[in-house]
């Protein structure tokens, strides 16, 4: 009967994601119980985990008696599209996903995101994505609210890959303080979207650890509102004030800086503070001993040490080339926010 479930079950995961979850249903209804269930073994034959995999996510089962739910689940999945590849790992990773009520817990959940206007694929997406949050209702107000920040499911897919913390968060007590915050210091929602892409954990954060990120990235003389500010929160973002200052007086050392011409150079690349210091030292020995760049050049441009030093700086020293024709702001990353 087993080895029948599993043929079943192969055919549904492999099938058109268009088929409808109540059909898949039906065919289950053919299929008698197995007086006899075996977890472990449903779990490798059916739903295509490895012993070890299985015999860990057996001891979260235990309680199963019949495969009849975990069929329902199966075919739930198979409706929306999920391969057998994706139904193992969301099965390792968390095994309970097979205890789901399929009409009472995952079907309203799809047709609330099926309502906000997401794809099948894009609810696959957010099943492997989210796994044991997808069983909660709450998945379609957070998503919705989401949604509305970041613009689109697009944008916000590469956050949701990135960080859980999506998912668990609690909105109105934790995320909207820090979106309002975010936005009193003069982020727009793009921005706000664009810096959780880099660091999904922030909206999830306790609103005085925001606080706090701001007020050290207004420590390195990057005022809220200005073009750099979101740049300089995720700069300091996992530095403390103690290492700021011994970043800056490494800065100074460096390349000879004032405290104003550092400030200078933070203001306009905040990124700096996160450059290794070898790094930093190799460019400032090419630059100020080879090229002859001022110090307070160097601070003024400091584009200058985001550039590769064996591959653009020193062969075009070495052509002849003038580098100080060369000097751009570097590009702050890619995101697919378009705004």
């Amino acid at each position: 009967m087993l080895r029948l479930r599993h043929t079943v079950l192969s055919q549904l995961l492999s099938s058109s994601p268009a088929s409808p979850i109540s059909h898949l249903s039906r065919l289950f209804s053919a299929v008698s119980p197995n007086p006899s269930f075996a977890v472990e073994e449903y779990l490798v034959a059916t739903c295509g985990l490895t012993r070890p995999q299985a015999l860990k996510a057996s001891a979260k089962l235990s309680h199963l008696k019949s495969p009849a739910n975990p069929d329902a689940v199966l075919a739930f999945l198979a409706g929306l599209g999920l391969s057998g590849a994706d139904v193992a790992a969301l099965v390792a990773k968390d095994p309970q996903f097979l205890c789901a009520k399929v009409e009472r817990t995952l079907a309203p959940v799809v047709a609330g995101l099926t309502g906000l206007g997401l794809s099948r694929s894009d609810i696959a997406h957010l099943v492997s994505l989210s796994r044991d949050k997808f069983r909660c209702r709450s998945m379609v107000s957070n998503l919705q609210y989401f949604l509305h920040l970041f613009g689109s499911f697009e944008n916000l897919l590469p956050a949701l890959r990135r960080g859980s913390c999506f998912f668990s968060a609690n909105i109105d007590t934790v995320v909207k303080p820090n979106v309002s915050f975010l936005r009193e210091c003069g982020l727009g929602d793009c921005d706000i979207a664009k810096l959780c892409i880099a660091e999904p954990w922030l909206l999830a954060s306790n609103v005085e650890c925001v606080r706090e990120m701001v007020a050290r990235a207004q420590g390195i003389g990057v005022p809220c509102g200005s073009r750099m500010f979101r740049h300089a929160l995720r700069a300091v973002a996992f530095l403390s004030k103690e290492k700021i200052a011994a970043k800056v007086e490494h800065l100074k050392k460096t390349f000879r800086w004032s405290d104003a011409e550092v400030g200078i150079a933070l203001s306009k690349l905040p990124i700096v503070l996160v450059r290794s210091n070898q790094m930093l030292e190799s460019r400032s020995e090419f630059l100020i001993s080879e090229v002859g760049f001022e110090p307070a050049y160097i601070a003024h441009h400091p584009a200058l040490l985001t550039y590769s030093l064996e591959g653009r700086i020193i062969p075009r020293h070495g052509d002849g080339e003038s580098i100080r024709g060369q000097v751009h702001m570097p590009s702050q990353g890619s995101c697919t926010i378009p705004c």
